[in-house]
């Protein structure tokens, strides 16, 4: 059985195939109004340990636009691991629907699902990765940059969490080039950079791990920011807010890139720290179409999934 977990189970075709799919359902929906009914008679179960905007809204409007349904289970509803356990949510709750995705906080409850699971099971994000905002991210680079993404160059400054890891796993797919930069301590972990690395000496990406944001960006056709402290964090948030103060995304970093780079962040945004007002609205940002994009590519994974 297929699931969708993370970008390294992905091969640099599936992830080609799966982009070209997204990329074929959105302008579908531009041109027609509406998808074709690919997903009628299919219910995703979405079971949430972390609120959110996105991950909610988008996968509930891709079942609808694709004439299926989702069920929301919010935190308080299943209180995954804790009034139940999870082998027993996934062995019931996938007698009820034809797909889970889950939005966790420990990447061993996804593997956990997905062990009991009698259906597909989607990551819609865990403390190890985020594939399905990943996906999103570089349907939005391709359509901005063009299809061929070798030599390419994405940025990422700031902490080296699950957005990034995913972004490391698809950049050295794509044969994208992959910079990291931010501060001691905060680096990705050493498993995810030699997996990263496994994939480029196979793309042909050249990847780099500093502490300096000038030469991280130096070059890029992508600047990624995300918060300087996640869902979780709470209790490291003022000392987060110091260390990481000099990795701002502002104008000046942004000046050092190049002329038409875009700039990227997954949302939701701490204005003023990660990223500026001035560039997360400026000319440069594509913000908007990359949360938009979380749909289409969405779409993909569960018509690819589904059908």
């Amino acid at each position: 059985m297929k699931h969708f977990l993370s970008i390294a189970d992905q091969s640099p075709q599936e992830m080609r195939r799966l982009l070209g799919l997204a990329i074929e359902l959105k302008e579908e929906r531009r041109q027609r109004g509406n998808n074709h009914s690919l997903l009628a008679g299919k219910t995703l179960g979405m079971v949430f340990q972390k609120p959110s905007l996105r991950t909610r809204v988008s996968f509930e409007m891709a079942m609808i636009h694709l004439g299926g349904q989702a069920l929301y289970l919010s935190p308080f509803e299943i209180q995954l691991g804790e009034r139940e356990s999870v082998p027993d949510v996934a062995r019931v709750l996938s007698r009820y629907v034809d797909a889970i995705m889950a939005r966790v906080f420990g990447h061993q409850d996804i593997l956990t699902l997905t062990e009991y699971s009698r259906v597909p099971v989607i990551n819609g994000l865990s403390d190890y990765n985020h594939p399905c905002q990943g996906m999103a991210d570089f349907l939005t680079i391709v359509e901005k940059k063009g299809s061929d993404l070798s030599g390419r160059k994405l940025a990422f400054i700031g902490d080296g969490n699950n957005v990034a890891t995913s972004l490391l796993f698809g950049a050295a797919k794509l044969g994208m080039d992959f910079a990291i930069a931010g501060p001691p301590g905060y680096e990705l972990p050493a498993d995810v950079w030699q997996l990263g690395q496994q994939f480029a000496a196979t793309s042909g990406s050249h990847l780099l791990a500093t502490n300096d944001p000038a030469a991280a960006v130096a070059g890029a056709d992508i600047i990624y920011t995300d918060v300087w402290a996640s869902m979780g964090q709470e209790e490291e948030k003022e000392e987060r807010a110091r260390t990481f103060g000099p990795y701002q995304v502002n104008a000046d970093l942004v000046a050092q890139a190049k002329e038409d780079v875009i700039v990227m962040h997954c949302l939701p945004a701490h204005r003023g720290q990660e990223i500026t007002d001035e560039v997360a609205d400026g000319p440069h940002s594509v913000l908007w179409d990359q949360a938009e994009n979380r749909m289409h590519a969405q779409k993909a994974i569960l018509v690819d999934l589904l059908t």
